[in-house]
Formats: C-alpha cells, structure tokens, sequence
C-alpha cells in the first residue's frame, strides 16, 4: 500500500498529537459532537466490565473508541485516510484506575499509587480501509511515598483531572517517580515505537 499523506487521529489528547509530530506524522483531529454531528457518549464506552482484566479492558476501549471513529468517518463523508485511535489506563494489580471523577478521587488514586509499583497499559488502533492493526505497550512505574500534603498540591494544580491513574509524567508527577521501565511516550499516552510499528504495517514511510 502506498504512503498515506496524512491520518485521522481521534483523541483530544495535546500529548498525542505532540507524539505524532515527533514522528513527522500528518494527522487532522477526528473528535466527537461536532457541531450538527450525531451526539457520542464517550463515557459509556470507558466503562468497565464486571471482573475485566486491565490490559482486557484498554484492549477492548480502544476497539470501541475506533468503531466510533471509523462511523464518525463513514457519517461525515470525509476523504479516504487511516483512523488512529489510542487509550491509555493505570492499574494496580487487578485494579482499573482510569480519569479521577473529581479531587477527591484524584487524591485517592494518588493515595493508592504512591509507595507502590503499578502498570501503564497504553494500547493503539490503526484503521486502514478494511483493516485493522493493533499493539500494546506495558509499562511499570514506581512512585515514591507522597505525603498528604503532597498529594494535595498535586491536586491542587489540577494536572491529574482528565489523566488515568490521576497524574501525567510529563509534568509535576515526575518529582515523584522513582523508576520506570517500558515506553515513556507509552505512559504519556502513545507508545512512538508501536505506533510507528503499526504505520509501517500499513505502507508509511517513516
């Protein structure tokens, strides 16, 4: 297959789109409830399923956000191009830790977390016409003890609202990373390497 010249990327994330100039990638957003658009509800599709596995679950999440993608695609008439679509979630053993409700979740999430070695599951779906490729990357991180204190400055800072696991590495959370090992991007929230991976699959020239 030919090299594409651009992608739809359907995710609001500022961070992804960061990841994807990074590889050169032209990409125009493909996002929900546009205006005149058919109203989506992305929630109900983050929502678990009663004794999920974690890595189960961002597998799953990410096919369903694509499904919507590739209607959103399909419904609006727009030119031929491949769909990209990733999720990103926190877990702690068998536990799910996805986007904090509010402050006070966020500051319960970090509560778990710190101290303790949990998991970045980031997984990535790439549609091209009747195709489907998909990776996932599996990453640890360890935290350091965080005070309460801590913990409500972070808060405080709003940096956790909108992120799974409450937090985001590339910003103030980083003061309290002991180790990691895996795909920094992956945890940011596209794996570059698998990505990148997927796009060769599908005839880019990287």
């Amino acid at each position: 297959m030919s090299a594409a010249p651009f992608l739809y990327l359907a995710s609001q994330s500022p961070r992804r789109r960061q990841l994807l100039e990074q590889l050169a990638v032209r990409h125009e957003l493909l996002l929900p409830n546009a205006a005149g658009d058919l109203a989506e509800d992305a929630e109900a599709i983050e929502v678990e399923l009663p004794g999920e596995a974690p890595r189960d679950y961002v597998v799953r999440v990410t096919g369903l956000k694509l499904d919507a993608a590739v209607a959103r695609h399909t419904r609006r008439q727009l030119p031929a191009a491949p769909i990209l679509c990733s999720d990103t979630t926190v877990a702690l053993g068998a536990q799910i830790l996805g986007k904090p409700a509010d402050a006070a979740d966020a500051a319960r999430m970090l509560g778990l977390l710190a101290g303790q070695t949990h998991e970045v599951l980031t997984a990535v779906a790439l549609q091209v016409g009747s195709q489907r490729l998909q990776a996932l990357s599996v990453s640890q991180v360890r935290f350091a003890a965080m005070t309460k204190a801590q913990i409500a400055a972070y808060v405080a800072s709003g940096e956790p609202m909108g992120k799974a696991g409450s937090y985001g590495i590339q910003g103030l959370a980083a003061a309290y990373v002991e180790h990691m090992a895996g795909s920094y991007s992956g945890i940011m929230g596209l794996p570059v390497h698998e990505t990148a991976q997927l796009l060769r699959q599908a005839g880019w020239s990287l």
